[in-house]
């Protein structure tokens, strides 16, 4: 039984930290961001603000004795006016690398957010903690994900004995960046979105710059992954260019060279892997935007549609077939002068069969059953064989 007298309170810093890009201090305590403040600084979505500020890959890295630890945190929770409550974040613990824990901590913020209106309000809550004990003896590597889904400041850590950082894994970075699905939209948690469960099959050390609903070619998003430190760069690229209707097919093609061409400024010759959308049948031959379809709340469901018309394609609006024809036609232009430059098909990940089988429950993002699919199929076509992260 340990007493309160018996805590090691440690200040966090950024070398206890792995997969953000900042670290902020508030009048709580410490937040962790996945773009650095250059680029919040020129955004001014409060989508992308939020988003980023979820720490999806973003985990507390130790090497320590201790057998018993508390770390407080500040969540902020998401409601949505008239949908069902969301479960509160989870958070993953590994000892060596095995999964060894998981919790959540209650409390904190509550941001509504009204879809109907597109208004939102906070409520300011408490600090909560999260408590993992009777942990292995000796000396450990330790590693807490963060929720994947839930802004969280770090407020105080707490051990029975003194921490330091975990020592550099030797592993290569891989830097990816994309939508929802990418930050990891419904699965299970922070260690079983699809991208965490790649970099663990592939061995590498994740830096994940999935964005929710802001995958939108940002110039801003470009830079931060210019500045970037990384052995391996993934780009995924469509849906939220789809979903949100934010450009046509004469904007498309440039904005993406742009933005390979920033990324490239700063990675020469990194392996990069374009990589389309995954199947989404609401937007495979219609545009978007996609709204809400709130008919199926009853059910305690909320799902999309797509609100475009597929005779607008003619006008050069954007579907997700246009999208994978338009980035193979970039990646194999580019290709000529960039051997170092690959693109993979989203349907390869999840296609006709998979949505079959293991449809999208509210038909624009994938259940846990289908991140878990994903990822184990990324970590196959990539990281083994030709694939184009084995060199």
């Amino acid at each position: 039984m340990h007493t309160t007298d018996d805590w090691i309170t440690t200040p966090i810093t950024m070398d206890l930290l792995r997969g953000a890009l900042d670290l902020e201090r508030t009048e709580q305590g410490l937040l962790p961001h996945r773009l650095p403040a250059r680029a919040r600084a020129r955004n001014t979505d409060g989508q992308l603000a939020m988003a980023e500020s979820q720490p999806s890959g973003v985990r507390l890295a130790l090497r320590t004795r201790a057998t018993a630890l508390e770390l407080d945190t500040l969540p902020t929770k998401r409601v949505y006016a008239g949908v069902p409550p969301r479960p509160d974040g989870v958070y993953d613990l590994l000892v060596d690398g095995r999964p060894a824990g998981r919790g959540s901590v209650a409390g904190g913020n509550t941001l509504t957010i009204d879809m109907t209106t597109g208004t939102t309000g906070v409520e300011p809550g408490p600090v909560g903690t999260l408590r993992f004990a009777g942990l292995p003896e000796g000396g450990k590597d330790i590693e807490i994900w963060l929720p994947h889904n839930e802004t969280t400041e770090l407020v105080a850590l707490r051990t029975n004995a003194p921490v330091e950082p975990a020592p550099d894994p030797g592993r290569r970075v891989w830097l990816h960046h994309g939508s929802s699905i990418s930050h990891g939209s419904d699965a299970a948690s922070p260690t079983t979105t699809w991208p965490a469960l790649a970099a663990s099959l592939g061995g590498v050390e994740l830096v994940n710059l999935g964005l929710a609903g802001s995958a939108l070619l940002d110039p801003f998003t470009a830079q931060a992954l210019r500045d970037t430190p990384a052995d391996l760069i993934s780009l995924k690229i469509g849906i939220n260019i789809v979903n949100a209707d934010v450009m046509r097919l004469r904007a498309f093609g440039p904005a993406v060279h742009g933005f390979i061409d920033t990324v490239r400024d700063g990675h020469p010759t990194t392996p990069l892997l374009i990589v389309s959308p995954i199947l989404c049948p609401i937007h495979e031959d219609t545009p978007g935007p996609s709204a809400p379809d709130f008919s199926h709340l009853p059910e305690g469901r909320l799902r999309f549609t797509a609100m475009g018309d597929p005779a607008e394609r003619a006008s050069g609006k954007l579907t997700l077939n246009t999208v994978r024809e338009e980035l193979a036609r970039i990646v194999g232009q580019r290709a000529a002068d960039d051997p170092n430059l690959y693109y993979l098909d989203g349907r390869d990940l999840y296609g006709e069969a998979d949505s079959a089988e293991l449809p999208l429950p509210d038909d624009l993002h994938p259940d846990a059953a289908t991140h878990r699919r994903i990822g184990e199929r990324f970590a196959e076509l990539v990281f083994t064989g030709h694939g184009a992260f084995t060199g």
